[in-house]
C-alpha cells in the first residue's frame, strides 16, 4: 500500500459524499468495511450502497470485525490499546490484497472531527501517505435539519461528549454547545428548566428523527424515541445542541 484515504461520508446519505469525496472512492484498489455485530450489520450495508452509487465497477472489498473496547485499566488507556488492536485489523485487511496500492476506508461524517480514524492510521507499519478527503460533519447535518444556525451572533460555542458533560458540567463561557458520542442521554445532568435542545438521530438518511424545544419538555421525549430507535435498528447514531436561554 502506498496511500491510504480516509474518506468523509456523512451520516450515511449517499447524497452527502462529496464530488471529491466519490473521485477518491472511484480511485481506489482496495476499500476497507468494518463489522461491529450482527446487530449492526446495515452499518457496512450502508457503506455498500455508497460504494454502488458512485461507481460502475466497485472495487474489491475487504471487511474486518471490530474489536471489543475494555476500559479495565481506565478509559484513556483503554482506548489506547483498544486503537492498536484496531489498527491490527486494518492491517491484516490490507494484507489480503498485496498488490493494492491505493486502499481506502469510508468514515461516518468527517475524519477529523471524534472520529480517530487518523490516530489508528498513524499505527500502521510501514506508514502510507494518509490523505483525508472531508464529507458532511453530523454537526452540519444537524443544523441544516433543524434549520437553525450552530451559534448566535458573534457568540463562541464548544463541540464536546457526552462524557465530558457529565464529568465536567456545563463548558464555562459559552451559550452553546454541541454533544456527540453520547449514549446516555447526558442532557439529563442539567437543569433542564435553562436550556433549549435540538437533538437528531440518522440525520439525513431516511430513518432520521428529529425532536427540539424546551429540554424540561422534551427530555423523555427524546429519551423514550431514542431507546426505541436503538431496539428497533441495533444501532443508533445522534448529535445534539443546547442552548442556555437568556
Amino acid at each position: 500500500m502506498q496511500e491510504l484515504l480516509l474518506i468523509g461520508i456523512g451520516t450515511g446519505n449517499p447524497d452527502h459524499v462529496t464530488r471529491q469525496g466519490a473521485g477518491a472512492i472511484r480511485r481506489a484498489d482496495l476499500i476497507l468495511i468494518p463489522r461491529k455485530g450482527a446487530g449492526k450489520s446495515d452499518l457496512a450495508g450502508l457503506r455498500e450502497t455508497i460504494i454502488n452509487a458512485v461507481t460502475d465497477t466497485p472495487p474489491r472489498l475487504s471487511y474486518f470485525d471490530i474489536p471489543q473496547r475494555r476500559d479495565d485499566d481506565g478509559y484513556l488507556r483503554g482506548v489506547d490499546a483498544w486503537h492498536d488492536a484496531i489498527a491490527a485489523r486494518w492491517q491484516a485487511a490490507i494484507g489480503t490484497s498485496p498488490e493494492a496500492k491505493v486502499v481506502a476506508l469510508l468514515v461516518w461524517g468527517d475524519p477529523s472531527l471524534y472520529d480517530s480514524s487518523l490516530r489508528i492510521a498513524a499505527r500502521l507499519d510501514p506508514q502510507p501517505r494518509t490523505r483525508v478527503i472531508p464529507g458532511i460533519t453530523a454537526l452540519q447535518a444537524l443544523t441544516a435539519a433543524h434549520a437553525i444556525p450552530v451559534n448566535e451572533i458573534g457568540a463562541p460555542l464548544v463541540v464536546t461528549t457526552g462524557r465530558q458533560l457529565r464529568k465536567n458540567g456545563w463548558p464555562q463561557g459559552v451559550e452553546t454547545a454541541v454533544i456527540m458520542l453520547d449514549g446516555e442521554c447526558s442532557f439529563g445532568t442539567l437543569d433542564a428548566a435553562e436550556f433549549d435542545i435540538w437533538w437528531g438521530a440518522y440525520v439525513g438518511m431516511d430513518e432520521e428523527l428529529l425532536i427540539s424545544g424546551a429540554l424540561d419538555q422534551v427530555a423523555d421525549q427524546i429519551r423514550t424515541t431514542r431507546a426505541q430507535a436503538r431496539a428497533e435498528h441495533g444501532w443508533i447514531m445522534d448529535i445534539y445542541l443546547l442552548r442556555r436561554r437568556n
